[in-house]
């Protein structure tokens, strides 16, 4: 198995992209921290994997929940060495100027400031055990923004420039720091970032933007994870790599 051995935390574990990651992680044998705000949902996820997967309930945006979630891996699995930020929110696709303050705060703290509170609270673990892997999930809104999303464009685009400052700075640690750039996704968000219904009619106007003629689904992004946390990757960092059916091109 890939990740035999191995310890990871995945946020946002209780559906889309975070269930596929942490799916396909605990399948390649990995030990995994299953954290999400939806108690429910991972608790419903981690039953499914007896003792390999726990589940935590946390808030990626707060400290103490942050802490907590890094501690229960060192408590339960006895070491970390693989963290994927996979947590993430949005506004709807609407006119920049109609998206309020307190809305844009948390985009923020729950796409961002998380990538601050982990990054803090993990890397003393994952030098503990020689190095580590910690994956960001970003988007190719980073890359190519689309209209109507200016301020979650933004914060995915800071975290394609932290994850690259990150890898130049944890380098030294054997620390590696990469993103991944999906597009538009079959997950909970799609009708907040098309704006629209889903209907056939409307994926049809934003299936047109992606070459091979879909929408990413979670195995595409958890593939690339598992590629990433793999130490087939140990050469591998500071890299965004596009899953994107060719969007980005």
């Amino acid at each position: 198995m890939r990740l035999a051995g191995k310890v990871a935390i995945v946020t946002g574990a209780a559906s889309g992209f975070g269930r596929g990651i942490a799916e396909s992680f605990a399948l390649e044998g990995a030990s995994v921290i299953a954290a999400d705000i939806n108690g429910e949902g991972v608790r419903a996820l981690a039953g499914g994997f007896g003792d390999r997967m726990v589940a935590v309930v946390a808030d990626v945006s707060q400290k103490i929940d942050v802490e907590a979630m890094v501690r229960a891996a060192t408590e339960a699995f006895g070491g970390l060495d693989i963290v994927v930020n996979n947590a993430g929110i949005t506004h709807r696709n609407q006119p920049l100027m109609d998206v309020g303050e307190a809305e844009f705060d948390r985009i923020y703290a729950v796409n961002v400031k998380s990538v601050y509170l982990s990054t803090i609270a993990a890397v003393p673990k994952l030098e503990k055990r020689g190095g580590g892997s910690i994956i960001n999930i970003a988007s190719t809104a980073g890359v190519r923004p689309r209209p109507g999303l200016t301020w979650y464009n933004g914060s995915k685009g800071a975290v394609i420039t932290l994850t690259k400052s990150l890898a130049a700075e944890l380098a030294p640690r054997n620390i590696r720091v990469n993103a991944i750039n999906p597009v538009m996704g079959e997950t909970g968000l799609l009708t907040e970032f098309m704006g629209l219904p889903d209907t056939p009619e409307n994926r049809a106007k934003f299936l047109a933007g992606i070459p091979l003629g879909r929408l990413s689904r979670p195995h595409d992004i958890a593939n690339a994870a598992l590629f990433l946390a793999d130490p087939a990757s140990s050469f591998i960092t500071g890299a965004a790599i596009e899953v994107d059916g060719g969007r980005c091109i």
